[in-house]
């Protein structure tokens, strides 16, 4: 029997119309959900994740009939949807929109199988990360606070135990839609604990590294694109974060606040630009030639250490002056001075090295994560 289901963690997806007759071509009606938040006037939508079953062997079609009213637009064109049968093992399937109806055109193998906007990245595998981590002697599980929905926001502490050395941070998925932030934390941190890895070894005796892999984990649960369960969009709520609507930024914030920071990494996805970029922060007026230097750098060495990354398709420089400050790597770059950037990886593939198969992946996300280790050791020479 013919069913669509969302029962599980990040599951997101409205049933507008489904086939009545088996006799019938498949063919589905479905739409893209809103947030789901405490806050009504929250409206992002573009995150869908759901489970398709009793459609071995049949032609199926369906329709995100509201595609085009969805948060970026311009995130469909060119785009593929990711299917896998086991959850483990991801594929792109053909994907066409016309403007307006995002629509999937796929033979399922089997009787059920599942679609998604990327890769997911579910609670469960965020807490086992975190037993891997806290199982390691190189790092330790540090819990800064709670989120709105109560969960528990840590960190992984890694690295030098001195007072004076330098502070690395490095966060990610403050969007929890943008799951290949979290593989991508994933990859760094297995390369962090690497014994035999001379980088890591390095990074470890020279710097404290915190990563926080999933700085929305209410969000990711409920399946949103943006927002935490209080209706909150995280990387706008830097400047002043609540306990009550921010917590998770505000628990970040202070604890950075009282470490320092020498260099700061904010780590999302892009749904329209089909490269890996990093941002910075030319457009503060504070912005000066040794913060320039440490930026062409780390550009620089971070596409010695992987061909995905790029610096010649990015944001403009001005995009985001009129709410610089309520950003991330703005704020911290504001006010430490730092190096402190924000990295962009696509929903849709590397257009400098597609993959016809999984396009843009959790393992090429994986494996950036790990090629990230050399620039930052790089900058901890300035």
């Amino acid at each position: 029997m013919l069913n669509v289901s969302t029962s599980f963690d990040s599951g997101a997806i409205e049933v507008v119309a489904l086939p009545t007759d088996p006799a019938l071509p498949v063919h589905l009606k479905l739409a893209v959900r809103q947030d789901a938040t405490t806050d009504p006037g929250c409206t992002f939508r573009q995150w869908f994740h759901f489970r398709l079953q009793g459609v071995q062997a049949k032609p199926c079609r369906i329709d995100l009939v509201n595609a085009g009213a969805c948060t970026y637009p311009r995130g469909w064109t060119d785009y593929r949807v990711v299917a896998s049968y086991d959850r483990a093992e991801w594929f792109r399937v053909p994907t066409r929109y016309d403007g307006q109806v995002l629509t999937i055109d796929h033979t399922p193998l089997r009787d059920s199988v599942y679609y998604a906007y990327f890769e997911p990245y579910s609670s469960e595998q965020h807490l086992n990360l975190l037993g891997r981590m806290d199982a390691s002697p190189f790092a330790r599980v540090l819990r800064l606070g709670r989120t709105v929905d109560g969960r528990d926001l840590d960190a992984v502490v890694l690295g030098s135990r001195d007072p004076a050395a330098r502070k690395i941070w490095v966060i990610a998925r403050q969007h929890p839609g943008e799951s290949m932030a979290e593989w991508f934390a994933e990859g760094m941190l297995e390369r962090l604990i690497d014994p035999a890895d001379a980088v890591a070894r390095q990074l470890r005796a020279r710097a404290t590294v915190y990563v926080v892999p999933n700085m929305n984990p209410d969000g990711s649960a409920r399946g949103n694109l943006r927002a935490n369960a209080g209706g909150a969009n995280l990387n706008r709520e830097w400047q002043a974060p609540s306990p009550e609507r921010s917590p998770e930024v505000y628990w970040v914030r202070e604890r950075l606040m009282r470490t320092g920071v020498d260099a700061f990494v904010d780590v999302h996805g892009d749904e329209a630009l089909p490269y890996v970029f990093v941002a910075g922060n030319e457009m503060l007026p504070a912005f000066n030639a040794e913060q320039a230097l440490s930026l062409n750098r780390f550009r620089d060495e971070f596409s010695r250490s992987s061909p995905d990354f790029q610096s010649v398709h990015g944001y403009p420089v001005g995009q985001y002056a009129a709410e610089a400050l309520k950003l991330a790597s703005k704020f911290v770059g504001h006010t430490f001075g730092c190096l402190s950037v924000t990295l962009e990886m696509p929903f849709k593939d590397n257009a400098n090295d597609p993959d016809e198969v999984r396009g843009w992946s959790s393992e090429r996300s994986r494996h950036l994560g790990a090629a990230i280790l050399a620039p930052l050791l790089c900058n901890l020479d300035r």
